[in-house]
């Protein structure tokens, strides 16, 4: 019993630390918070590790050096912190402070995104697309994509929709078209009509088109006359 209180006593005092040196920071003492996130980074803990990282990085509470920047963003990364593990890849996939590795890139990134950080989904998605760093895997992109966009990634929401299209699954490409066009995206009032058109859904089809004529899209206009959506 006693040892599970000192254990608890423990996990709060660590947590009070880092509670320190967030506060710290909030405040511009960022002296005090490179002083604080140091201790507990030599310790081991990831969130400090990355913290101290992008104090390096930045020149905050102390002089800025990239060397030590990427060390302790590695030790994060390695330590299973999953926004480490997004920054360090988008850095290799970059080039940004280091050698560009898009294979480096990727394996951060798959790591990233199977703890669950939706901007490494979107940008895994981005690289089995396009067969960037690994074997070109639609499927695998659409599958993280999906997750990526019910989680609300803007990119994911904007473009899986285009993905699906293409693998002429229109019906998942319509209820990702149809919230982009609540929103407002003018370019989705086109794709819709196309596939509305596509699927010989006319009456939807003339609905969208003609939003998108309405837009000033001229080859709204086009497919308006090529269907003749006058007469629905």
């Amino acid at each position: 019993m006693k040892a599970f209180l000192l254990l608890i006593t423990l996990l709060l005092f660590s947590l009070s630390a880092q509670e320190k040196a967030l506060e710290a920071f909030k405040q511009h003492n960022y002296k005090e918070a490179y002083r604080l996130y140091t201790i507990d980074a030599k310790k081991g803990d990831a969130l400090s590790q990355s913290a101290l990282s992008y104090l390096y990085f930045n020149g905050y509470g102390t002089e800025k050096n990239d060397e030590q920047g990427l060390f302790w963003l590695q030790k994060s990364a390695h330590n299973m912190n999953a926004n480490a593990q997004y920054d360090l890849a988008m850095m290799y996939l970059s080039g940004y402070n280091v050698d560009k590795d898009v294979t480096l890139a990727y394996t951060w990134l798959d790591s990233a995104s199977d703890l669950g950080n939706i901007n490494a989904k979107y940008n895994l998605a981005l690289m089995y697309y396009e067969g960037n760093g690994t074997d070109q895997n639609v499927t695998r992109s659409l599958i993280l994509l999906q997750e990526a966009a019910e989680k609300g990634h803007k990119g994911a929401i904007d473009n899986i929709a285009v993905v699906y299209m293409q693998v002429l699954k229109f019906d998942k490409a319509t209820k990702w078209l149809e919230i982009n066009a609540e929103n407002g995206d003018v370019n989705a009032y086109y794709l819709l009509g196309e596939v509305y058109c596509e699927q010989e859904k006319f009456v939807e089809a003339k609905k969208w088109v003609g939003k998108s004529m309405k837009s000033g899209n001229e080859n709204a206009t086009l497919l308006w006359e090529r269907y003749n959506l006058e007469k629905y």
